[in-house]
């Protein structure tokens, strides 16, 4: 497999599993509050899209995090 692939698979896996880490989480915050009464179907969509956004966000942090850190050991050990 190619390494570019690879690399591919992981990050789409990262960020599916961060998605579905604060699609998960949210559950936990009373999003209610702030919706008005009778619009149930944008607050669902609301709450999908702040997921996405939550989980891309960390995901694409802790990829960043994890190659900066690789550069760094390169940049040491070399």
């Amino acid at each position: 497999m190619d390494l570019t692939m690879f690399n591919g698979i992981i990050v789409l896996l990262s960020h599916m599993i961060f998605i579905f880490i604060s699609f998960w989480s949210m559950k936990a915050i009373r999003l209610e509050k702030w919706i008005r009464k009778g619009h149930i179907r944008e607050a669902r969509v609301l709450y999908f899209f702040l997921s996405i956004a939550l989980g891309y966000t960390v995901s694409t942090f802790l990829l960043e995090l994890v190659t900066t850190s690789r550069n760094i050991s390169y940049l040491l050990f070399s």
